[in-house]
């Protein structure tokens, strides 16, 4: 997967140079205690592809699965050594840059510059708690605290990570945040149609399938305008939510060679993300 002729042929859609990854150099950062007005009790932990375990379908692949390598962090990584993550082969990584609407990891300058600095393409994310507030407030948070930067080469599209309601859901069972399909659809709409009028991209749309399709009772409304991150710890990425044919983006583990979560992009979507605006 790390050839030399893969690595060319990514140098080639890229135009700035080979990338890669690495592992982490501070502390785990603390979990975040409660904050007045509403704050949420423990954003430092909420992450990309947090339920994965209980939706994991089988057994991880043995070795990295074929596409583009890179990670996801968030606050709970604390400061990465982006020198060692270039080292190790990542080529691209997504950060947690916001939560509802109460809470910017104060980690994201270091994680989300410093993979920049060193020539790995970066995006950001957003942890979408939707009975907090509305699509279009946290749309704009989000795009406010880190969401909101240009593309220039080096930048991806930022993401919509909606998964299970991470402060009720310990058994699978009230993974909807209290809301029925319609609502949330409604709620998933609005955020996405802030997000592109205040930074003319198209949202990456983060999630699990079982979440999917139950929680927005299989709705196929987004899947033509917005890539699919999908995350299964298995040995494939699918099946996919309703209205996907492909994903953009697998998280296929929790752990590994680069600190946070384990990614693979592919190819030809690369290209795609990074000219949706320079």
């Amino acid at each position: 997967m790390r050839s030399a002729q893969r690595t060319r042929r990514f140098v080639t859609i890229l135009a700035t140079g080979a990338l890669a990854c690495g592992a982490l150099t501070a502390g785990t950062a603390a979990a975040a205690t409660p904050t007045p007005g509403g704050g949420l009790a423990h954003p430092e932990q909420d992450h990309a592809g947090g339920a994965a375990a209980r939706h994991a379908q089988s057994a991880r692949p043995a070795v990295a699965p074929d596409g583009i390598p890179g990670l996801d962090v968030s606050g709970w990584q604390g400061n990465v050594d982006w020198n060692a993550v270039k080292a190790n082969g990542a080529e691209f990584a997504y950060v947690k840059a916001t939560e509802s609407t109460t809470y910017h990891s104060s980690f994201f300058p270091q994680q989300f510059n410093g993979a920049h600095d060193v020539g790995i393409v970066r995006g950001a994310y957003h942890y979408a708690i939707p009975n907090k507030a509305s699509g279009a407030a946290q749309a704009d948070y989000f795009v406010d605290n880190g969401g909101g930067q240009t593309g220039d080469g080096l930048t991806l599209p930022g993401v919509l990570d909606i998964e299970d309601d991470p402060y009720v859901d310990t058994d699978g069972t009230n993974k909807c945040f209290g809301l029925t399909p319609d609502q949330t659809v409604s709620w998933i709409r609005d955020f996405l149609n802030e997000y592109h009028a205040r930074t003319g991209w198209n949202a990456v749309i983060n999630t699990f399938t079982e979440w999917w399709n139950d929680c927005t009772g299989g709705s196929t409304e987004f899947a033509a305008d917005h890539p699919l991150w999908i995350n299964n710890h298995g040995d494939t990425p699918g099946p996919l939510p309703t209205g996907w044919s492909r994903q953009a983006i697998w998280q296929w583990a929790d752990n590994g060679v680069f600190p946070g979560d384990q990614d693979v992009l592919n190819t030809d979507t690369y290209k795609k993300l990074l000219a949706q605006k320079r």
